[in-house]
């Protein structure tokens, strides 16, 4: 009986389609890449009591220093049932402060604390100890960056 079910998912293996085989996958390795580069940035990120959504919010305002929800939701391209608890988070760590908005009190404006903007200071190596930690070539990487970027200006839009 075992010998005969492995038979048949023998025979059923060999008739799967090409484009259903995971090896023939765009999305696998991206998916696994963007994973494994997540894993790597978390004991930097851990010295610093953050995650990897909360550095990358924290990396826009450093940029920005303060934006409207709306707008951090765009540029980080993440929706608002992400996004708010995210916020939440950071502020109840004291690293920003999420207050109305003067021009439109529907819309929350979110801005660095004190703590917040110290902790830039923090994490200003990680981003080379973390290339560091890759072992590609500084045109590897922009190469992937690049293609990256294409993927979502053609798929941004319906993320």
């Amino acid at each position: 009986m075992v010998k005969k079910l492995n038979q048949s998912k023998s025979k059923r293996n060999q008739n799967l389609p090409q484009q259903l085989r995971l090896e023939n996958q765009v999305c696998f390795p991206l998916y696994s890449a963007s994973n494994a580069v997540i894993r790597a940035y978390r004991p930097y990120l851990e010295e610093l009591n953050i995650t990897y959504l909360q550095y990358i919010v924290l990396m826009v305002l450093w940029e920005q220093g303060s934006l409207n929800v709306k707008e951090l939701g765009r540029r980080l391209m993440l929706n608002s049932g992400t996004l708010t608890p995210l916020l939440k988070r950071l502020a109840s760590k004291g690293l920003v402060e999420r207050k109305r908005s003067e021009e439109d009190e529907r819309a929350r404006v979110i801005t660095l604390t004190d703590e917040g903007r110290d902790l830039q200071d923090q994490a200003e190596s990680i981003p080379h100890k973390l290339v560091c930690s890759l072992g590609l070539e500084k045109a590897e990487l922009q190469q992937i960056k690049q293609l990256c970027e294409k993927v979502l200006m053609v798929l941004g839009d319906d993320i």
